[in-house]
């Protein structure tokens, strides 16, 4: 019987070769027709639109660094000094990415799209159409939707950064600034940090890429023929073949990009030499980072736990104990036992791959489709109430003045999210009836990181709080009215309670709402569904004849003339 099986598997996979090689040809051929037109797209649109907006962007930002308060009189000098730098790197670097961008995206899109076509349960017909059609029109339609985030990234993002970087500095907070003394260690440890670090992250990266290639294609290669992890549904076999040839690209990539972030390690020796006033705690943090970047690579690849550098402290709250037992994984009995590769160690590695694969992980894009998706429909709650109006949504489409309505709507969205969690008993954000989001299963991007961890302590003070639900129901329509800065703003209000400490906690709660969704509203594709959702909300709202509206025009609804109407009757 294990004979028939190995026989079985070894005459699949010799039998995929030729099915795999007709579907990746055929992917060849649409990226050589479709990847020129991608490419012309994305870097005359990016290009167009950043050396347009160059100037304004230099001016805008001398402007900006010249006004804030939040940076003090050295730092600020220091800054406009070093300004042009970044200034003129940005329109190069910009058109180097979007040539680099528009052939990677060009060439790879057709072709993925080629082998997601086979996986589509759909006819044997069906799936031969699609072979030659998916990824050619959709290529074309994403490569102007790449060129939209990158106009709103730099038309509305970038100036939403700059007025926030002029807007005055809190009571409480002091502005940042260096220390003129502490100035010349910080260029010493640099100049000496980013060379070092540099050569010794590159070296390390270019010696163990090796490991990483073939370790790499045997996984891929395992997994391919024992239809296991990741291929073991058979629409996934395509792509185990695509991944086995695209490897080493991938290797390559690494490289560079270790290379690349090196560059910024070393630049941050001078941040640790000012923050902890020592230029021995610098030169720690140069040699301690390649350590931990030799051990970051180790963990990545299943080799040796740890890492042969030394690791000195390079914060004086950090204790060398703690550095050492994380260095060695909490004990001499452990690194021998991973040294010698124990049984225990591989099961338990094999327990948390399986455990990975186990979990369902929530992918950025379906944390941002429930976001929106809950826009809409407490976009159509907040309408038919009356918390929203048709002139808002009008200025939001005519002049593109989203400010207001783009801060408000999602806040309201994740206030009732934050509402439902903390009345339930899980421990994350109930994002659905059958879905929630927890530090488990959330996506482990960074940048969303930040916006789901401060959603998840808001959640459990809200849970302290125990709201009841005239207070809910309060809190919702004051989201919608109020600034929500001063406690004084809701006497006016009806507000249940009377206690200042509780009203003022929950106006810290919707101004850090507030906050995370301003933040939100900076990510490039913000924008552009955000308006593509009022438009839908416009379109019902016109259709259900809500209000008066005029687009190129005066349209009177339904309501008000026959109220007009009305009015004539009861006046005869």
């Amino acid at each position: 019987m294990a004979l028939e099986g190995i026989l079985g598997k070894l005459r699949s996979f010799i039998s995929f070769f030729p099915f795999f090689f007709l579907l990746f040809i055929l992917g060849i051929i649409k990226a050589a027709l479709i990847g020129p037109i991608a490419f012309t797209i994305i870097v005359i649109g990016n290009s167009s639109v950043i050396i347009g907006l160059w100037s304004a962007h230099v001016v805008w930002t001398y402007y900006c660094v010249a006004r804030t308060k939040r940076f003090g009189l050295v730092l600020k000098v220091v800054v406009l000094m070093c300004l042009p730098v970044p200034v003129f790197l940005w329109p190069i670097v910009g058109i180097v990415g979007s040539i680099l961008g528009g052939i990677g995206y060009g060439f790879f899109a057709p072709l993925l799209s080629t082998f997601e076509a086979v996986g589509e349960g759909e006819s044997g017909t069906h799936k031969f159409y699609h072979c030659f059609i998916d990824g050619c029109w959709s290529t074309i339609q994403r490569s102007c939707t790449v060129v939209q985030d990158v106009t709103d990234f730099c038309f509305h993002s970038y100036f939403s950064y700059m007025d926030e970087l002029r807007e005055k500095l809190p009571p409480h907070e002091k502005p940042l600034d260096i220390r003129l003394s502490l100035l010349p260690c910080c260029l010493l440890v640099i100049m000496v940090g980013v060379p070092f670090d540099m050569t010794l992250i590159t070296s390390i990266a270019v010696w163990k890429s090796p490991y990483m290639l073939f370790r790499g294609w045997k996984r891929l290669l395992e997994d391919l023929i024992g239809r296991k992890g990741p291929f073991l549904e058979t629409e996934c076999v395509p792509f185990a073949g695509l991944a086995i040839i695209l490897w080493p690209l991938a290797v390559v990539m690494a490289v560079l990009v270790s290379c690349i972030f090196s560059i910024f390690l070393g630049l941050y020796s001078g941040v640790v030499v000012h923050q902890e006033d020592s230029v021995q705690m610098g030169f720690s943090y140069i040699v301690s980072v390649v350590s931990l970047f030799d051990e970051y690579v180790n963990d990545l690849l299943y080799l040796r736990e740890g890492s042969c550098f030394p690791r000195p402290t390079y914060r004086r709250n950090m204790s060398h104990d703690a550095i050492e037992g994380k260095n060695l994984g909490g004990g001499d009995k452990n690194l021998k036992n991973r040294k010698e590769g124990s049984p225990n160690t591989k099961h338990d590695l094999q327990q948390s791959r399986s455990l990975k694969w186990r979990i369902q992980k929530y992918r950025p894009m379906q944390v941002w489709d429930w976001l929106f998706k809950s826009c809409e429909v407490h976009g159509r709650i907040l309408l038919r109430d009356g918390l929203i109006s048709v002139k808002e949504i009008e200025e939001c489409i005519l002049k593109g003045n989203c400010k207001k309505l783009g801060t408000k709507l999602p806040a309201w969205s994740l206030l009732q999210c934050l509402l439902t969690s903390a009345k339930s008993n899980f421990d994350g954000l109930v994002i659905s009836d059958d879905v929630v989001l927890t530090r488990m299963n959330g996506p482990k991007d960074k940048v969303f990181e930040w916006f789901i961890e401060p959603l998840l302590i808001m959640k459990e003070q809200l849970k302290s709080l125990k709201l009841e639900e005239t207070e809910e129901t309060c809190l919702k329509e004051l989201v919608m009215r109020c600034k929500n800065e001063l406690p004084e703003e809701w006497d006016t209000t009806e507000f249940p309670s009377n206690d200042n400490v509780r009203r003022a906690q929950l106006q810290a709660i919707i101004r850090r709402l507030q906050g995370i969704v301003v933040s939100m509203s900076r990510i490039p594709t913000f924008r552009r569904r955000f308006k593509n959702l009022v438009k839908a909300l416009y379109l019902e709202a016109l259709q259900a004849g809500a209000s008066a509206s005029h687009i190129g025009g005066t349209v009177i609804t339904k309501h008000r003339e026959k109220g007009s109407i009305q009015n004539k009757e009861d006046n005869a």
